[in-house]
């Protein structure tokens, strides 16, 4: 089960890459929305991480 959860976690990282990708490739980049995005990509890979290690995410 652990592996499903860690396979839609990789899918939602791999969107967030790409709607990186698509804001810092337009003419007037938004520089907050990029910057939130970058975070939530962060937060994504350290989630995958603990997990793959086998413990629980922190929730804040």
């Amino acid at each position: 089960m652990n592996h499903v959860v860690i396979y839609s976690l990789r899918r939602k990282h791999r969107a967030l890459d790409e709607a990186i990708r698509k804001e810092a490739r337009g003419l007037a980049p938004d520089h907050l929305r990029l910057q939130t995005l970058k975070r939530r990509k962060m937060a994504l890979k350290d989630e995958i991480a603990m997990r793959e290690m086998g413990l629980a995410p922190l929730r804040f």
